[in-house]
């Protein structure tokens, strides 16, 4: 490899690193003010207006979205994944009515499991300011994670392993 092409290598490991760790910062930042009490929801009307109950024992991964972000449209690919291995609900904020919603699940092939938060009450409840926003809650409903911003697939299911202990 000449030495122009190692240069450039160096440059760009370093501004991956630079802006990684920026992106750490702000989204830690965000996440001071969540809430992080223990999680006292027991069941969730979805948007077909099934009831969900929460299944006991078991963690929980909670995903505050919305279809017009586009940093959710990225994360939606690991959030569906996730949800086939693990009790995952996610929160769809002042995203329209319930049809529009399902047209955008449809429309996207995403089948994980919806509430709509039209009017953003949920999202206040657990105080958020950016989106995609997740929780992830251990087996006893405790805090285990959370996290502003994208997450990736292998980094939601380590949490989610972690969270079984």
């Amino acid at each position: 490899m000449n030495e122009k092409i190692k240069k450039i290598l160096r440059e760009l490991i370093k501004y991956t690193v630079v802006i990684i760790i920026a992106l750490n910062i702000v989204s830690y930042y965000n996440s001071l003010d969540l809430n992080k009490e223990k999680f006292d929801i027991k069941s969730f009307t979805l948007l077909d207006g099934s009831e969900y109950l929460l299944e006991n024992e078991k963690p929980i991964l909670i995903n505050f979205w919305a279809t017009w972000c586009p940093v959710c449209k990225l994360e939606e690919a690991s959030i569906e994944k996730i949800s086939k291995d693990f009790q995952v609900i996610t929160i769809a904020t002042q995203s329209g009515s319930n049809q529009e919603i399902k047209e955008y699940l449809k429309k996207n092939n995403l089948t994980f499991r919806v509430i709509n938060d039209e009017d953003g009450s949920l999202g206040q409840r657990f105080n958020i300011k950016a989106y995609p926003t997740t929780f992830i809650y251990d087996k006893n409903l405790n805090l285990k994670f959370s996290e502003v911003g994208y997450s990736s697939y292998i980094g939601l299911y380590l949490r989610m392993k972690f969270s079984n202990f």
